[in-house]
């Protein structure tokens, strides 16, 4: 049977890589990588980095997948991404079925950690139902932004017996979840978090963490959130994409 890795490759740093995720890039015979346009080949460079880093067999392959194309507009949200997911799956299945042998290691690197905000194993599991490809799934997990984001800050996710949750920018439009202390928020499109206006909530943001292009920004809400509005749409603008993440808290009641 065919063996696949789902390898967390961390944040954006190529540091980030455990030692467990490096032992799989060298297990791995064939590994396939997502090309999502020329805006992000900055994406496609990093795993390229990565593998010639920390690869030392030299008769590894690379398959290059071609994303397709997602539809954003539509008013009914999961079903857009059902259908997304679907073509993505049909996409990986051929690919699989045409360059990994049945006695090979096929591997996909997935930005921070699979299990976290990330379609990716959703999407081997449709490949595996749907596709008709029998695989030995293997997931290695990575740093994820969240990780990160609260390293590069010097904070904890919670403070001593304060529960964390991780929510999306869509649901935070409807406002923080019913007694929320610690709010993580994964890719905001829309800055939803203009429509807080309660004065005791902290915000710590950053966008491209791990990478050169990393931005933090952190203090009371209302105080910084035109600045983030606006360093994050220059940086939009700058690099044609933007992968953020914030945590949102109440202020420390201990202080």
């Amino acid at each position: 049977m065919r063996q696949f890795l789902v390898i967390g490759i961390g944040a954006g740093d190529p540091d980030y890589l455990t030692i467990q995720a490096v032992k799989a890039l060298n297990r791995a015979d064939v590994f396939f990588v997502v090309d999502k346009g020329s805006e992000k080949d900055d994406l496609v460079a990093l795993r390229r980095e990565i593998m010639d880093r920390h690869i030392t067999r030299p008769d590894y392959r690379v398959v290059s997948i071609q994303e397709p194309e997602r539809d954003r507009t539509s008013p009914v949200y999961h079903a857009a991404v059902a259908t997304w997911r679907t073509q993505r799956a049909h996409r990986y299945a051929a690919a699989i079925r045409d360059h990994l042998g049945e006695h090979e290691c096929g591997a996909i690197l997935v930005w921070g950690d699979p299990a976290l905000y990330d379609s990716t194993l959703a999407i081997i599991d449709e490949v595996t139902t749907s596709g008709g490809v029998q695989l030995a799934v293997e997931v290695i997990p990575g740093i994820s932004s969240v990780q990160a984001l609260v390293a590069k800050h010097r904070v904890t996710l919670n403070r001593v017996g304060e529960a964390i949750q991780v929510t999306t920018g869509r649901r935070l439009r409807n406002g923080l979840p019913r007694d929320a202390e610690n709010v993580v928020v994964m890719l905001d499109a829309d800055c939803a978090f203009r429509q807080l206006t309660d004065p005791d909530l902290d915000i710590y943001w950053g966008a491209y963490i791990g990478t050169e292009d990393e931005i933090l920004v952190s203090g009371r809400l209302t105080e910084v959130v035109e600045e983030i509005e606006q360093v994050r749409s220059e940086a939009r603008l700058r690099k044609g994409w933007i992968m953020d993440t914030y945590l949102i808290r109440t202020r420390d009641r201990w202080t």
